[in-house]
């Protein structure tokens, strides 16, 4: 009797050993894509960044874009490179929208410059870099899963669309206020929930994790800028 079960002990054995080995081997693989996505997608902001910045730059003295023209152009990018995103010309969609949306940030920084309010500018700047550069240390360091924030930023988004709808038909005191202070937190949260994606592998496409990323830099950026306005008594 035992002379029979023996055979198939070493059978399960192997067995065991083989799908141990396919799950070591997976995660392996996982491992390497997650460390590769990270890379190209942290290697394309920075590159986005610093091309939005020039856009940016150069059209400090161009006439700011009206609300309709800024956002047909940011959602069709946006949908464009989401499109595009497993193709090489998502790369050019990437650099397209975010050179847009770098032109649209040019005339706001040129009005700043010219009532000589850089500081808050670059106050503004610093404070978005230092949220950005923490949240991403905190999720890459801690490995945390901060997938249940999914939720929330649904939630979040429709609350900022109302408060938005409401505050362009309406003057309601501080309302402004409060919209700038909830993006900066719709924005942290969605860094935070971006990075996790990345990291726990639910995100394995670099170009849709730059712009997501991007977008929420430019809105941390926008939002504090405004706050800083406010407490700094300028208009």
């Amino acid at each position: 009797m035992q002379d029979k079960q023996f055979p198939q002990s070493k059978v399960a054995t192997a067995e065991q050993d083989n799908l141990a080995q396919v799950m070591g081997n997976s995660q392996a693989a996982l491992g390497a894509d997650v460390s590769s996505v990270l890379k190209n997608t942290y290697m394309l902001l920075g590159l986005t960044i610093a091309f939005s910045a020039l856009v940016a730059y150069l059209s400090m003295d161009a006439p700011r874009p009206g609300i309709i023209v800024t956002l047909v152009g940011f959602y069709g990018l946006f949908f464009l490179t989401a499109k595009l995103s497993n193709s090489a010309w998502g790369l050019v969609s990437t650099f397209a929208l975010t050179g847009f949306m770098g032109y649209t940030l040019g005339p706001i920084i040129g009005m700043f410059a010219g009532a000589g309010a850089m500081p808050i500018v670059a106050n503004a700047l610093g404070l978005t870099a230092f949220t950005f550069f923490g949240l991403s240390a905190y999720a890459l360091i801690t490995r945390k899963d901060f997938s249940f924030l999914a939720g929330f930023l649904t939630i979040g988004f429709f609350v900022l669309l109302g408060a938005m709808l409401i505050g362009f038909f309406t003057s309601m005191p501080g309302l402004q206020l409060m919209i700038s202070a909830g993006f900066v937190i719709f924005s942290s949260a969605a860094i935070l929930f971006q990075t996790s994606a990345i990291i726990h592998g639910g995100e394995r496409n670099y170009i849709l994790a730059t712009i997501s990323l991007y977008v929420s830099i430019y809105n941390l950026f926008l939002s504090l800028l405004q706050l800083l306005t406010a407490f700094a008594g300028d208009e």
